[in-house]
């Protein structure tokens, strides 16, 4: 062990080294990806050389998710202490599932949930989980959703026809949820958004009240606290008032930008969470812990051991259950996600989420101004959104960020609203700073002007 640790140590800091010069790792291309590089598993055991030397290449060629050059995704950066909690985490290799396996490490999951719950306004009877990403904590409330409208559905299977609603620009895990859970994917509403991506509530109450006309059984709405495109918020308390009135469940996907919770200045986007059944939250987005760490909140526990408890003598032999978390969780063995989040917030305390949440929207407000005041770049951001979306020189944005991508440049992606397609940059790093940002346009706008005929003879497909 103490070996590979050193092994360890030594291939990070050559990679943090190779990082502050090369902040974009060489592009190695999928159709030889096995052939430039050895990813091969042989009979024979290889020699300690090899095997650096091979673990270095490949981690060097890795994309670079955490430098200033990575806007490609929800995620990115690092935060020290939440890597020392997740490191530690991996070397104690505890179980989440029994207070027998995990001991002390339950009362940190249960700390950070209690917490959050305070935070949104529950009293007491909430709880929560740990779940493998925002799509699982989706479909748990999903399933919630189902065993609150059916309670028969758990033993018997799903009976009549139960309906989903979710908006148009929904992350895309709620209609393969739909068929997971037994509902099925024709059973979910794509609900129209407004001209700023949040979900019309006024078309979602008429769809819920024509499909009760027809015999159907509305069963849950998904609303959307950060879309993944605009980074829009769906009217949290107006779409409450229309669950209370129908009798349906209410699940806020805050996988994106949830964790507004922890700001004063921006909680206000999710006004009215109080009032919903479940909300979702991923802390390896906004707040920068590692992958994965995403939190599923109700406002009565009661449902999570309704729709996810089941007896195991073989399992749950010591405690009660509020200390065997297997109890409450779709997973059985299950690894410390939430000590990485604890180890962050007890070192920076909630002020200092707050501040992270804060400098997200700071660099995303600098950017867009940089975008509105500048002729060569086209604006389709919408304000309140860490989010920024626009199109330099009439440039296809799947050429400029592929091409970007190949040439080792930038990781940036692209999105699409409507009959519209851009560049989308987000500024979820909150290591960087409007030095970054300004370096990012810097660096865009001189490979467009290095390159002008590779975008003159671009091949790729749009």
């Amino acid at each position: 062990m103490k070996k590979s640790l050193e092994l360890f140590q030594k291939i990070v800091q050559n990679l943090l080294e190779d990082e502050s010069v090369h902040p974009v790792a060489e592009f190695v291309p999928s159709a030889t990806l096995f052939e430039q590089m050895d990813l091969n598993l042989d009979e024979h055991p290889i020699s300690e050389e090899n095997l650096e030397e091979i673990l270095q290449d490949l981690v060097f060629k890795a994309p670079r998710t955490a430098t200033n050059a990575f806007f490609n995704q929800l995620f990115g950066g690092r935060n020290d202490k939440a890597i020392l909690g997740d490191l530690l985490s991996v070397i104690l290799n505890n179980s989440m599932y029994t207070y027998k396996a995990a001991g002390p490490m339950v009362g940190v999951e249960k700390a950070v949930l209690r917490k959050v719950c305070d935070l949104i306004g529950w009293d007491e009877n909430a709880g929560g989980t740990f779940a493998s990403g925002g799509s699982m904590t989706n479909f748990m409330g999903m399933l919630m959703a189902r065993d609150f409208k059916q309670a028969e559905a758990r033993y018997e299977g799903v009976q009549n026809t139960l309906t989903v609603y979710t908006s148009a620009e929904s992350h895309y895990s709620t209609p393969k949820n739909a068929a997971f859970s037994g509902i099925g994917r024709n059973q979910v509403r794509s609900i129209a958004v407004d001209e700023k991506g949040a979900m019309d509530v006024a078309t979602l109450e008429a769809t819920i009240l024509k499909d009760l006309e027809e015999g159907y059984t509305p069963t849950l709405v998904n609303a959307t606290a950060g879309t993944t495109v605009l980074g829009a918020f769906d009217n949290v308390d107006a779409i409450a008032d229309i669950c209370h009135k129908y009798k349906v469940w209410f699940h806020v996907d805050g996988a994106y930008c949830g964790s507004v919770i922890f700001s004063k200045k921006y909680t206000h986007l999710l006004k009215g969470l109080d009032k919903v059944d479940s909300f979702s939250l991923n802390a390896h987005k906004m707040m920068g812990t590692p992958l994965t760490c995403s939190l599923l909140l109700v406002k009565n526990k009661k449902f999570l051991y309704d729709s996810f408890s089941n007896d195991a003598s073989y399992l749950y032999q010591t405690d009660h259950d509020d200390f065997n978390l297997g109890k409450t969780s779709l997973q059985c063995g299950r690894r410390n996600d939430a000590l990485k989040f604890w180890t962050l917030w007890k070192s920076v305390g909630t002020q200092g989420l707050e501040q992270m949440v804060n400098k997200q929207f700071e660099l995303a407000d600098f950017a867009r101004e940089y975008v509105r005041n500048h002729a060569d770049y086209e604006d389709f951001s919408i304000d309140d959104s860490i989010s920024v979306c626009f199109n330099y020189k009439g440039i296809p944005a799947r050429d400029l960020c592929t091409l970007l991508y190949e040439h080792s440049q930038l990781l940036v992606g692209y999105g699409s609203f409507g009959d519209l397609e851009f560049v989308r940059l987000v500024t979820i790093n909150v290591n960087n700073d409007t030095d970054v940002i300004l370096d990012f346009f810097k660096t865009l706008e001189q490979f467009v002007d290095e390159n002008e005929t590779l975008f003159l003879n671009s091949k790729v497909s749009v």
